[in-house]
C-alpha cells in the first residue's frame, strides 16, 4: 500500500509507464526514488527534472517495508538483483498495474482501453479535463503528471498480459476490439474475453465505439453509451467538416444538440476519439463550453501523428503498427496534405504479428505513393521468426527495402509527406532521414 511516510523505490523506473507513475506519485506528495539500467532513456529526462533520484540497480538499494514500498516493473524477474534482494530479505513488493489501481480508487477514475487509439484519447481527455479541473493522468507514452486534490485522474488500460485487469475505474472508454498480441492471447476470443472482463470491473458508465460488433457484444450492468457516426449511437458526430487545419462537426445525443466543436486534428479516428471524449465529459455534467475550448488547444500526442516541416518536406512521426492504425494515419496525411506525395517509411513490429497481418499491410501500403519497410524490429519477447521484409515488398509493386545504410534514398522525394509508422526503434531511421535533410 502506498504511503507518504515510507520511500517508494521502483524496480526499473525508466519504462514508460514506470516513468509515468512515478512522476504521478512525486507530484501527489510522495516520496519517489528508483533505479534501472545505465543506458540512456528518452523517459529520464522528465525524472531529473523532476528531482526523482535514479540509481544503478544494486541490492543494496533495498531496505525494508518499514522503510520502502517496493513498485516492481513488469519485465523484471528473479535474475534482476534487487528483486532478488527483496526475496533474500523477505520484502515484498506491489506490481506496477496494482500501485495504478491505489491511485484510480483515490479519484473519479477514467481507463482508456482499446486495440488502437489509446494513447491519443487518454491524452486527449486528459488535456480537456484538466483545462476545467483538477486532473492527473497517467499515459503509456511515458507522461505521467499528479495534482493533489484533483477530481480526475485519466490513464491509459494496456490489455497486454491482461495488466489492465488489475483496475476498477468509475468510467471507462473501449475504442476498438480489434485482434493484437498473438504472442500472448490465444485467438480473439481469448482477447475479446479479457475487454469483458475490464466491463465487468467498470463501476459507472462504459463508452463503446458503435461500429465495433465486439464491443457491441459486451454485456454490463452499467450503463454502455455507443458513440461514433450513425444515427443508432447514443452520442453521434454529425455535420463533419475536414480541412487541411482540422476538423469540425456537432455532437448530438438522443435529439439534443451539444454543439459544434473543431479539433486541430486529421481523420476519423480524431473525430471518434473526441465524440468519446465529448461523451464522458457531459455525463460528467463539464460545460460544453468548456470541452470546446480544451479541443482546440490540445497539441497531439508523442509519436501521434507528430510533425516537423524542412521545406517542401513534411515529416510525421507516427506509432501506428497495426493495419487499423495504418490506415487511419494514412487517411489523416492525406486529409492534411492532399497535395503532396505520400511516402510511407514502416518498420514492421514483431514477427507474429507481421506474419498475421502480412496480406492487410500488402494491401494497405499498395496504396500510397510510394513505400518503404524497414528490418522487422525483433522485441525482447520474440528474437527471430520465419518472415522477413523482403516477403513484403514482394507483393507490394515499387517497394524497397530501407536500412540505414541506404537512407538516403529518401531524399530523392521532393514535395512530399514522409510518413514513419512502427512501434520499434523507428525513430532511429527517422533522425537520420532528418539528418540528411
Amino acid at each position: 500500500m502506498l504511503d507518504k511516510n515510507k520511500q517508494i523505490w521502483f524496480i526499473g523506473i525508466k519504462g514508460t509507464g514506470m516513468a509515468a507513475l512515478a512522476l504521478v506519485l512525486h507530484d501527489l506528495g510522495y516520496k519517489v526514488a528508483g533505479s534501472d539500467i545505465e543506458k540512456y532513456t528518452f523517459t529520464q529526462v522528465p525524472l531529473e527534472k523532476a528531482g526523482i533520484e535514479v540509481k544503478n540497480f544494486s541490492a543494496n538499494n533495498i531496505k525494508s517495508n518499514d522503510e520502502q514500498v517496493i513498485v516492481k516493473g513488469n519485465a523484471f524477474k528473479q535474475d534482476n538483483v534487487e528483486v532478488a534482494a527483496c526475496m533474500d530479505k523477505g520484502v515484498e513488493w506491489q506490481s506496477y498495474p496494482d500501485t495504478v489501481e491505489e491511485i484510480v480508487q483515490m479519484h473519479t477514475s477514467i481507463g482508456v482501453a482499446g486495440t488502437h487509439g489509446k494513447t491519443s484519447t487518454t491524452s486527449l481527455l486528459a488535456h480537456v479535463l484538466g483545462e476545467i479541473a483538477p486532473t492527473s493522468y497517467l499515459i503509456g507514452d511515458g507522461r505521467g503528471k499528479g495534482v493533489e486534490g484533483s477530481r480526475f485522474f485519466v490513464y491509459e488500460a494496456d490489455e497486454y498480459r491482461r495488466h489492465f485487469l488489475a483496475y476498477h475505474p468509475d468510467y471507462q472508454i473501449m475504442t476498438n476490439i480489434d485482434f493484437d498480441h498473438p504472442d500472448y492471447f490465444k485467438d480473439q476470443d481469448d482477447y475479446t474475453s479479457a475487454f469483458q472482463t475490464a466491463a465487468d470491473q467498470t463501476k459507472k458508465g462504459l463508452f463503446v465505439w458503435g461500429d465495433d460488433k465486439r464491443l457491441q457484444s459486451l454485456k454490463t450492468d452499467i450503463p454502455k453509451y455507443t458513440y461514433g457516426f450513425s444515427d443508432t449511437d447514443d452520442f453521434q458526430a454529425v455535420k463533419i467538416e475536414k480541412t487541411t487545419t482540422g476538423s469540425s462537426f456537432n455532437v448530438v445525443t438522443h435529439g439534443e444538440d451539444l454543439g459544434r466543436f473543431e479539433i486541430p486534428l486529421f481523420g476519423d479516428h480524431s473525430i471518434l476519439n473526441a465524440t468519446a471524449v465529448i461523451a464522458v465529459a457531459y455525463t460528467e455534467k463539464v460545460p460544453m463550453e468548456d470541452i470546446k475550448k480544451g479541443l482546440l488547444t490540445f497539441k497531439g500526442a508523442k509519436r501521434r501523428f507528430s510533425e516537423k516541416d524542412f521545406g517542401d518536406i513534411a515529416v510525421i512521426d507516427d506509432y501506428a503498427h497495426h493495419p487499423t492504425e495504418m490506415k487511419a494515419t494514412i487517411q489523416a496525411a492525406r486529409q492534411k496534405f492532399p497535395d503532396k506525395e505520400l511516402v510511407v517509411v514502416f518498420q514492421p513490429h514483431t514477427f507474429s504479428r507481421t506474419k498475421k497481418y502480412q496480406k492487410d499491410f500488402e494491401e494497405i501500403l499498395r496504396g500510397v505513393d510510394k513505400a518503404y519497410i524497414t528490418p522487422i524490429y525483433a522485441s525482447a519477447r520474440e528474437a527471430n521468426g520465419d518472415i522477413s521484409s523482403e516477403d513484403l515488398t514482394a507483393n507490394i509493386p515499387d517497394s524497397e527495402v530501407i536500412d540505414l545504410d541506404n537512407i538516403a534514398d529518401l531524399t530523392k522525394h521532393k514535395n512530399a509527406v514522409v510518413v514513419f509508422m512502427g512501434a520499434g526503434d523507428i525513430p532511429k531511421y527517422e533522425d537520420a532521414y532528418e539528418k540528411l535533410l
